[in-house]
């Protein structure tokens, strides 16, 4: 019989495969997760399920800025965020996501 393993998926692509490894408990090499990490994961997933949304819109641009930074060269975000309708990258946002590249 061919020992079992406690392998999540090979699938280790878009934010889906990190929730279900959490879930789950095992990193992607197969690894159990620390119970002291996904404690503290938990507790401050908790403490964010009860925040009060500012809005859509709000959230959006900030998981855009905030994931279109690591894929998107500054100037084309800048650019494809006011042609969308949002506001530009503030000062603070190219400083945070962008010094040092």
């Amino acid at each position: 019989m061919p020992a079992e393993t406690n392998q999540v998926d090979s699938t280790t692509k878009g934010a889906d495969a990190i929730d279900e490894a959490i879930a789950q408990g095992i990193d992607f090499d197969g690894t159990p997760i620390p119970s002291a990490k996904l404690e503290l994961y938990n507790r401050v997933m908790a403490l964010e399920a009860n925040r009060q949304r500012s809005g859509v819109s709000n959230t959006m641009r900030s998981r855009i800025v905030r994931i279109g930074a690591k894929h998107i060269p500054q100037p084309e975000l800048d650019k494809l965020l006011e042609e969308a309708g949002f506001a530009p990258l503030k000062d603070k946002e190219i400083a945070f996501f962008y010094s040092g590249k």
